[in-house]
């Protein structure tokens, strides 16, 4: 039997189930914020937000990208059918019995939710390791990732002491992986258009000792500021580190792309990765800047920019059609890069602080509402080209 054109790929259940949380998630966040909704979760309001927009959206993000790029890395064949429908059910379960888990229970919560992504983590341990491909590691992120996912819950519900741990350690994990893939993406994208320019020189180069570093330097920054978040030291390694990813971002010829909104947006999304470890690490040492500005550069700029950039250049080359960003895919772009603006200068804006959000909350969820009325005809329909 032929498969329905949205189970033929893991990027279109979970690309079109994040992108539809992401706006049910800020949504209910404004409307709890400001009063209007009381959410039946067992979590408290922001806990839930952060949980979700962390563990929810991203958990689906980073599933749909494994599942359209391992095949890529393996040379297998993709999850799809009935076994992805069931991944993607199940992370769909996760998420409700999350939202309602002040009526289901916590116990149930915590085990869809991290049953999901212990799921995930096994099934692309299984594809890589019958490859012998050399992404394990990134597998093992999954994995960490699910642990984090735990410990946010326990210290959440109140199991355990609530430091913050769980969150801070799911947070530096997704920095991680955009720190490793996008050190792999972003100059080979940027190397092949400006190919196609004709330009011959000053094309980004191959990974080496310097880009080894700046992973290093950002991976004990950010294990440190999950463990110890207010320590001098861990301050001046956050800002040792976003110095070192603005100059690797530097060599990536970033200026040289301003034609090509589908290539710029990514050098703009690591942009936000280099300004929100300058800021997080400053905010430790001068506490006239709020943290939460560092915080939404990372989360409403680097983490939303650079999902939404992989996640319409990813639909468009696997549906089959032009790497061309259209009129609905800059603006795409433009919301969410101003949302993640507003959102992180609230704080010192000249207007009411919650006013402020919801202006930034309208910018960003924009851009992920156009995402779904612009993408998702192409992800639950067929390819032009008849192909599966």
């Amino acid at each position: 039997m032929r498969l329905p054109p949205i189970m033929r790929g893991g990027f279109r259940p979970f690309f079109l189930g994040g992108a539809l949380w992401a706006l049910i998630v800020v949504g209910l966040w404004i409307g709890a914020l400001s009063g209007a909704v009381t959410l039946p979760t067992a979590f408290d309001p922001l806990a839930w937000h952060r949980h979700e927009m962390l563990f929810g959206y991203l958990g689906a993000v980073i599933a749909g990208f494994l599942m359209t790029a391992i095949p890529n890395w393996t040379g297998r064949l993709p999850i799809a059918g009935s076994r992805l429908a069931a991944l993607a059910g199940l992370w769909l379960a996760a998420r409700l019995a999350v939202l309602f888990s002040g009526v289901v229970g916590s116990a149930i919560a915590l085990a869809l939710d991290v049953g999901f992504l212990l799921v995930l983590a096994a099934v692309c341990a299984r594809e890589v390791i019958a490859a012998k491909n050399r992404n394990f590691p990134i597998v093992m992120i999954i994995l960490l990732f699910a642990i984090a996912n735990a410990i946010d819950h326990a210290e959440a519900l109140g199991f355990v002491v609530g430091t913050g741990l769980g969150w801070r350690a799911g947070f530096a994990l997704v920095l991680m992986l955009i720190t490793v893939i996008g050190g792999r993406i972003i100059p080979s994208f940027t190397r092949n258009w400006l190919s196609k320019q004709g330009l011959k020189t000053g094309l980004p180069g191959q990974p080496d000792l310097f880009d080894k570093l700046c992973l290093a330097a950002t991976a004990i920054a950010l294990a440190g500021w999950a463990i110890v978040p207010d320590a001098t030291s861990v301050a001046v390694l956050l800002i040792a580190a976003g110095a070192v990813q603005a100059v690797r971002l530097g060599r990536w010829s970033g200026h040289r792309t301003l034609s090509d909104p589908l290539v710029l947006i990514l050098h703009v999304a690591y942009a936000w990765l280099s300004l929100g470890l300058l800021l997080l690490g400053t905010s430790i040492l001068v506490p006239a800047v709020p943290a939460t500005s560092g915080l939404h550069a990372l989360a409403a700029g680097a983490m939303a920019s650079m999902t939404l950039a992989v996640m319409t250049r990813a639909t468009l080359g696997h549906t089959g059609r032009i790497l061309r960003a259209d009129l609905p895919t800059v603006a795409i772009f433009v919301l969410v890069t101003l949302g993640a603006a507003v959102r992180v200068a609230a704080p010192l804006l000249p207007l009411d602080y919650m006013r402020s959000i919801q202006l930034a909350g309208l910018l960003w969820g924009g851009a992920f509402l156009l995402f779904v009325l612009a993408y998702g005809p192409r992800l639950v329909g067929p390819r032009p080209d008849g192909r599966a």
